[in-house]
């Protein structure tokens, strides 16, 4: 049987587990579940948690008492205990499938909490026990979502930042300053010594042109002198045949 709460705008799902072909205990602490269930329907939550007491006293290594009490306090706006009732389950609990409906139970709570962390590390616990549970996968997806939406968060205390963490931040923040600094001034030598190659280039381009030109030009007047000679010697050949 599914029940869904609803707190910060969410819909998260609590799974709640009463089926006592799978949960077959011997002596009274059976009675007392079966009694406990049948209170939880009817809304009695009070009550309930009484007979969940019950049933862990007759049996301390009653998983689905450990987990339904976890649910009765829940609804009786009792976080803080029904997370301690689920750790327990998870301790004596050994079918997957009933631990991803515990884990995912303690996932609600911790999300409510905005302790998106440690839900996460839940979600997925669940996941792992039961890879179909949509349910854990779309708040695992959501929780993820806020994580990186509140950066300043510390996922273990519910985002509350200690001196430490602050300290620490401002050393990052200081060292990151000194990188980025050091960057700049790379790049700007960089640049500078980019920026002398091209103007050696350049007036080593400029020089080359100019011996070029020279050349050019000398060789222009050597040919000219050369054409100035040929045109002279024909000359003098023809005179002297007319002599």
């Amino acid at each position: 049987m599914l029940r869904r709460i609803y707190k910060y705008g969410l819909a998260l799902c609590l799974c709640v587990l009463s089926v006592p072909a799978l949960w077959a205990q011997k002596g009274t602490g059976r009675d007392y579940l079966r009694s406990g269930n049948r209170l939880y329907r009817d809304s009695a939550y009070t009550k309930a948690e009484v007979d969940y007491r019950k049933a862990i006293e007759a049996d301390s290594r009653f998983p689905q008492a450990y987990f339904n009490l976890g649910n009765a306090l829940l609804r009786q706006q009792k976080p803080k205990e029904a997370m301690q009732a689920y750790e327990q389950a998870v301790k004596v609990e050994t079918n997957k499938g009933r631990l991803a409906s515990i884990y995912h139970n303690m996932g609600v709570i911790l999300q409510s909490q905005k302790q998106f962390g440690p839900a996460i590390e839940c979600y997925k616990n669940a996941l792992r026990r039961n890879p179909a549970d949509n349910e854990s996968r779309y708040n695992l997806v959501l929780c993820q979502h806020q994580l990186k939406n509140n950066p300043q968060q510390d996922p273990q205390n519910g985002g509350n930042e200690n001196k430490d963490g602050k300290d620490k931040n401002k050393e990052e923040q200081k060292n990151s300053n000194k990188k980025d600094q050091q960057k700049d001034k790379d790049k700007k030598e960089q640049q500078q010594q980019q920026q002398q190659a091209q103007q050696n280039e350049e007036n080593m381009s400029k020089e080359n042109a100019e011996q070029l030109l020279n050349a050019a030009m000398q060789d222009e007047k050597e040919t000219q002198e050369r054409i100035r000679k040929a045109m002279a010697e024909p000359r003098r050949r023809k005179l002297e045949k007319q002599w």
